[in-house]
C-alpha cells in the first residue's frame, strides 16, 4: 500500500514537473497564439460576474464568495460534462456516483436527496420539485460555449429564492456573436467510448446573430467493487439555438432552446430513459450606464422513465417491481429593473411567477399522492446597494415568496463591503434562506396502495431554514498572485427527519425533527509564474454538527443528512509549452466520505486522484489533445455505502479533435 502511494506521487511529481520544464523552453510562437492565451491574475481579479447582485460587478467587489470557472479552465481541463467542470470550483463537494449520477452541492448536506443549491443555464432553474435537487445527468451543453460558470458557496436566497441555501451555481453561455462560423469535435476512448458535435454560427442581419449545434456522447459501464461490469452505460443526443439582436440601441433580444434525449441502465436492472426541451426568452432595456430593464420567461418540459426494483423486507418482496414515469412542465416569468437613487443608493427589484405541473405515474414500490399536481410561486424581491463613504458599502435585500405548501416565505440578506484598496477587499454578510418542501417530503408513498406503505411525506412539513454568518477577504497580491478566504457559519432549524407512525410503527414518515450547525473555511489562490505558467490551489474546511431536537425522534439519529468530506485540496498546473502545444494537470485529494445509505454508518476511504490533458494546436484551426482522468487508480469509488453494490470510478483515457472554421 505504501508502495502504490510513493508512485502515485511519484507520477504526480512527474508531471507537475514537465509543466515547470515546460515554461523553461516555451517560445514567443505558442505565445501568440489566441488561443492558447490564458487570464492574467489581475484579469481574473477584474472577470465580470453578475450572480452575487444581479449586475455586471467585477470579482474582486463582490461580497460573497464566489468563484468562476472560465472558457480556458474548462478546454484546459479536458471536462466532458458541466459535473466535470465544476470539479474546477473549489467551493463545491462533487463527488461521480456512477457512469451517470453525480452527488454535488456546497458546504455539506451533499445526500442522494441533496436539495440545498439553486442551479442555473443562463437565467433557467432547473432544479426539480420532485426532490428540491439537480438531476445531473439531464443537465449539458456543448462546453465550447460557456462564456462561465460563477459558483456562489452560501446564502442567495435574498435575489434567487427558495433553495438557494448553501449556494448557487450560474452557468452562462456565449452570445450568438462571439460563436460565428463552424465548430467541430469528436473523439473517444476507455470513458467515454465516443463523443461528437457540430455547431454553426451565423448573421441575419448586421445586427442579429445566431447558432445552432448538436451533440452526443456514449458512455460506456463503470466497475463494482468485486471487478464486476456495473451496468450503468449512458448515452445522449442533445441539439439547441441561440438567435441575438440589438433589435434597437437601447433594446437587445434573446431567444433560445434546447432539445435532448438520453438512456442511462440502471444497477437494478432496465433502462432509464430521460429526455425534456426548453424555450427561453429575454428582453433587456439599457436606460443608461447604471439602470435597465429586464423581462424573461421560458417554458421546461422533462420526461422521466425510472425503473424501479421491488419493494422488499429482508429478503421479503412487498412490492412487484415496476416502472415510474414523470412528466413536469414549467413556465417562468420574471421581471428585473435596476436604476440608482441619487449618489449612493443603487436598487434592484423585480417580480416573479412559476407555475409547475407534475404528472406522475406511479410504480408499485414508490408513487406520489396526489399523482398530478399544480403549484404556483410567487415571489418579489427588492436590494439597495448603500455606499456609505467612498470605499465602503453596506447591501439591505430581501425576497418575498408564497408557494402551496408553506405559504409565504421570507429570505432577507445583510452585506457590508470594505474596499481596502484598488486590489484588496473584506466583506461580511449574515442572511436567512430557506429550503421549501419538495414532492417527495410532502407527497411521497414508498410502497403504494394497495401495497404495504414502508414511507410516506409528511402533510405537515415545513420549510428547512438557514441563518448564515459569514466573512471573507479577496485580493490581488502581487501582479502575479491572488487569493480568496470565506468562513462561514450555519445555523439550521427543522431539518429533515424520518419519525415513525404512533401505536403502528409503520408507515415512517418525513418530519423537521432535526437541528444543527456547519462552519468551515474556503480558500483558492492563483500563480502566474510567467505568461505561459499558471498555478492554482484551493482549500475547504467543513464541520457538520447536526442532531435531533431534543423530545424529538429520528430514525437515522441524524445521519441521513450529511455525507461530505471534512477536507478538500486541489492543485493545478496550466502551462503553454513550445511547438503549439499546451500541458494541464490537476491533482485533488478528498477526505474521508462518511454516509449513512445502509443499516449503519458507512465510509468512502480518502482518496488522490489526477487529471491530465496535452494539446497541440496543428494551426489556428485545429486543435488535438490526449486527455487522462483518473490516473492515479485503477478504479476508486467515490460515493455509496460500502457493500457489493457500490460502483466505482475508472481510469480513463480518451483522444479528442477540435476544429473551427
Amino acid at each position: 500500500m505504501a508502495g502504490n502511494v510513493r508512485r502515485n506521487w511519484f507520477v504526480s511529481a512527474l508531471i507537475l514537473y514537465g509543466c515547470t520544464a515546460g515554461v523553461a523552453a516555451a517560445d514567443s510562437t505558442a505565445s501568440s497564439i489566441g488561443e492558447l492565451k490564458q487570464l492574467n491574475v489581475e484579469d481574473l481579479m477584474n472577470v465580470q460576474v453578475t450572480s452575487v447582485s444581479r449586475h455586471p460587478e467585477k470579482l474582486i467587489d463582490a461580497a460573497s464568495a464566489i468563484q468562476v470557472i472560465t472558457q480556458d479552465d474548462i478546454r484546459r481541463s479536458g471536462a466532458t460534462s458541466i459535473p466535470e467542470a465544476l470539479r474546477l470550483a473549489d467551493n463545491l463537494q462533487v463527488a461521480q456516483k456512477n457512469s451517470h449520477d453525480w452527488a454535488i452541492s456546497a458546504r455539506g448536506f451533499n445526500t442522494d436527496l441533496g436539495n440545498k443549491l439553486l442551479v442555473m443555464i443562463d437565467g433557467r432553474t432547473v432544479y426539480t420539485p420532485l426532490y428540491s435537487g439537480v438531476f445531473w445527468d439531464a443537465q449539458d451543453y456543448l462546453l465550447a460555449d460557456i462564456d462561465r460558470i460563477e459558483v456562489i458557496s452560501g446564502p442567495g436566497g435574498a435575489l434567487w429564492g427558495a433553495n438557494a441555501v448553501n449556494g448557487v451555481i450560474n452557468i452562462i453561455t456565449k452570445s450568438a456573436a462571439d460563436t460565428q462560423g463552424v465548430y467541430a469535435e469528436g473523439g473517444g476512448g476507455t470513458q467515454p467510448r465516443g463523443l461528437g458535435a457540430l455547431r454553426y454560427g451565423g448573421s441575419m442581419g448586421a445586427d442579429t446573430q445566431f447558432r445552432v449545434y448538436a451533440k452526443y456522447f456514449d458512455r460506456g459501464d463503470e466497475v463494482l467493487a468485486n471487478g464486476n461490469p456495473e451496468p450503468d452505460a449512458w448515452r445522449q443526443g442533445r441539439a439547441g439555438f441561440r438567435v441575438d439582436s440589438q433589435v434597437a440601441s437601447r433594446d437587445r433580444l434573446t431567444l433560445q432552446g434546447d432539445y435532448y434525449d438520453g438512456h442511462e441502465n440502471v444497477q437494478t436492472g432496465g433502462t432509464g430513459d430521460a429526455s425534456g426541451q426548453n424555450l427561453l426568452g429575454r428582453w433587456t432595456r439599457t436606460l443608461s450606464d447604471e439602470s435597465d430593464l429586464t423581462l424573461q420567461t421560458y417554458i421546461d418540459q422533462t420526461h422521466l422513465t425510472d425503473p424501479i426494483p421491488s419493494l422488499t423486507a429482508g429478503a421479503v418482496p412487498l412490492t412487484p417491481p415496476g416502472v415510474l414515469y414523470d412528466d413536469l412542465t414549467t413556465y417562468d416569468v420574471d421581471f428585473q429593473h435596476r436604476f440608482p437613487i441619487g449618489a449612493r443608493n443603487h436598487v434592484v427589484w423585480g417580480l416573479g411567477y412559476r407555475l409547475t405541473h407534475d404528472a406522475v405515474i406511479d410504480a408499485p414500490g414508490i408513487g406520489f399522492l396526489p399523482s398530478v399536481l399544480r403549484q404556483n410561486l410567487y415571489s418579489a424581491f427588492v436590494q439597495d446597494e448603500i455606499t456609505l463613504r467612498k470605499n465602503l458599502a453596506f447591501t439591505l435585500g430581501t425576497k418575498l415568496e408564497h408557494n402551496d405548501y408553506t405559504g409565504f416565505e421570507f429570505e432577507p440578506d445583510a452585506r457590508l463591503s470594505w474596499t481596502l484598496s484598488s486590489t484588496q477587499a473584506l466583506w461580511a454578510a449574515i442572511s436567512r434562506a430557506v429550503r421549501t418542501p419538495s414532492r417527495i417530503d410532502h407527497d411521497l408513498s414508498e410502497g403504494t396502495p394497495p401495497y404495504f406503505v414502508v414511507l410516506k411525506g409528511g402533510s405537515t412539513f415545513e420549510s428547512e431554514t438557514l441563518l448564515a454568518y459569514e466573512l471573507g477577504y479577496r485580493a490581488q497580491l502581487t501582479s502575479k498572485v491572488s487569493t480568496s478566504v470565506s468562513s462561514f457559519y450555519n445555523q439550521y432549524d427543522h431539518v429533515r427527519s424520518t419519525s415513525i407512525t404512533p401505536t403502528t410503527l409503520l408507515p415512517f414518515f418525513f418530519a423537521n425533527n432535526l437541528e444543527g450547525h456547519t462552519y468551515g473555511l474556503e480558500f483558492s489562490a492563483d500563480y502566474q509564474v510567467s505568461e505561459a505558467w499558471s498555478l492554482h490551489a484551493g482549500y475547504t474546511l467543513l464541520k457538520e454538527h447536526l442532531n435531533v431536537v431534543p423530545g424529538q425522534f429520528d430514525l437515522s439519529n441524524a445521519l441521513n443528512e450529511t455525507a461530505d468530506p471534512a477536507h478538500q485540496l486541489s492543485i493545478r498546473s496550466s502551462v503553454t509549452l513550445p511547438w503549439r502545444m499546451e500541458l494541464a494537470a490537476g491533482l485533488r485529494w478528498v477526505d474521508t466520505l462518511h454516509n449513512n445509505a445502509g443499516p449503519t454508518p458507512g465510509t468512502v476511504p480518502s482518496y488522490f486522484e489526477l487529471e491530465s490533458r496535452l494539446a497541440w494546436h496543428a494551426n489556428d484551426r485545429l486543435e488535438l489533445s490526449l486527455v487522462g482522468q483518473n490516473l492515479l487508480h485503477n478504479r476508486h469509488p467515490e460515493y455509496g455505502f460500502p457493500d457489493a453494490s457500490r460502483p466505482e470510478i475508472e481510469r480513463s483515457v480518451y483522444g479528442k479533435f477540435a476544429w473551427r472554421y
